[in-house]
């Protein structure tokens, strides 16, 4: 099951041209990421210190499909997938709101689990793996 996240596009998200600058949808998913650990029970103040983890993102992209300005009301789905027992995946879907709904940009992020001190791969913890599961 995907979770879901909303927010409106401000300014700070904009560049020059008055639409959202391309790095700018990643940080609105990551946006969408903390809310959906949020959600799950997951305190991500605490939780990759707590672990003695880092789980850096390894890879991203995204399409861009049609521009989002200040203003605009979007949802972002958030949607993890289990890639290896120390990396997942997540799939992004913006969507503006609004009649109708258009797809916006659609980002997917790859992260790996490793130690911090080795930098070798780890286990990704219980809660993690639970979360990703459930969806």
């Amino acid at each position: 099951m995907s979770f879901s996240y909303e927010r409106t596009i401000h300014f700070a998200d904009t560049d020059a041209a008055g639409v959202v600058f391309f790095p700018n949808y990643l940080s609105i998913c990551h946006e969408a990421y903390e809310e959906a650990l949020a959600s799950a029970g997951i305190k991500v103040r605490t939780f990759f210190s707590d672990q003695g983890l880092m789980i850096p993102v390894s890879k991203s992209s995204a399409d861009y499909l049609r521009p989002l300005y200040c203003g605009d009301r979007v949802r972002v789905t958030v949607t993890p997938s289990l890639l290896t027992e120390n990396s997942y995946a997540i799939e992004y879907e913006m969507i503006r709101l609004g009649t109708p709904e258009k797809l916006a940009a659609t980002m997917r992020t790859a992260h790996v689990c490793i130690n911090p001190a080795t930098r070798d791969r780890a286990m990704l913890p219980t809660s993690l793996l639970a979360w990703i599961n459930a969806s």
